[in-house]
């Protein structure tokens, strides 16, 4: 909402050749309390006036020597950014005023000026004004917000992503089947029989009693942290992987799979070390 103060403090342009007119609205606005209240008589002047101090409301006679309120118009259309022309315009021919609302003005008020009617619609006009200008400055800091937290998003991926590589060999996500849906590392063939996916080299025998641990937490949905296991490749040398996960949900509770880490640790590894996961 717009407050009284608000509308009051708008900066209003009178234009109009005739003095008298300009004292008139001048007088009037400034009876309603209005402060910010400027005026000219050249019509020539108004858009490098308007460029300078952004008036909320320009209030435009229509007929002027040498430069008409259309020209005027149509004039200030080619430097307002947002295609938002804030002119009240003022006529003594009712034909104008369809013309003028089709040329971008808002509102208009005739001659000769029923003060009230002037400032009623003077106080509308500047309170959908305001309202307009708060909504794009609100839009304005709500893309700067957007655009912040998506290069702190894009950020914090960038870290975890990093540090997952300087922890752990590999990054894995699995879908609420047990089929891995994101990999980090060059683990592929590895992965491709481990966690529960059966597929891979035909001569790798896997510790099955390490096997069951694991499966039987992932069936559980229980987390589990630096769960070692084993397996004997083709060639009879014991291969260590230690991985750790936790399980997923959406927002309303359902399950959707699991996400952890993993590591190959057969150098680290010293005879016994294995027994742990029992424990």
């Amino acid at each position: 909402m717009i407050s009284k103060q608000e509308n009051l403090n708008a900066r209003i342009l009178i234009v109009d050749d005739q003095e008298a007119n300009v004292l008139l609205l001048g007088e009037m606005l400034r009876d309603a309390s209005y402060t910010c209240i400027a005026s000219t008589n050249d019509p020539y002047e108004v858009c490098a006036l308007h460029q300078k101090n952004h008036y909320d409301l320009i209030l435009l006679d229509l007929q002027m020597p040498g430069m008409d309120g259309f020209q005027v118009m149509e004039n200030l259309m080619e430097i307002e950014t947002d295609s938002y022309l804030p002119v009240l315009v003022i006529t003594a021919q009712p034909a104008h005023k369809l013309r003028a609302l089709a040329a971008g003005a808002k509102d208009f008020v005739s001659k000769p000026f029923d003060l009230v009617e002037v400032q009623t619609r003077i106080h509308n006009m500047l309170e959908v004004r305001l309202l307009y200008k708060k909504l794009e400055h609100y839009n304005q800091e709500l893309e700067q917000t957007v655009l912040k937290r998506t290069t702190e998003l894009r950020e914090s991926e960038a870290r975890f992503r990093r540090l997952t590589e300087l922890s752990a060999d590999w990054y894995w996500e699995q879908d609420k089947n047990g089929h891995f849906t994101m990999i980090y590392g060059p683990v592929h063939e590895l992965v491709n029989n481990t966690l529960g996916e059966t597929q891979g080299d035909p001569g790798t025998l896997w510790n099955e009693a390490e096997r069951e641990i694991l499966e039987a937490n992932l069936a559980a949905r229980r987390p589990f942290l630096d769960f070692v296991y084993s397996r004997t490749k083709p060639g009879g040398s014991r291969q260590y992987l230690m991985v750790s996960g936790e399980p997923m949900f959406d927002p309303s509770g359902r399950f959707t799979g699991y996400r952890g880490i993993g590591k190959d640790v057969t150098e680290s590894m010293r005879p016994g070390d294995e027994s742990n996961n029992r424990s």
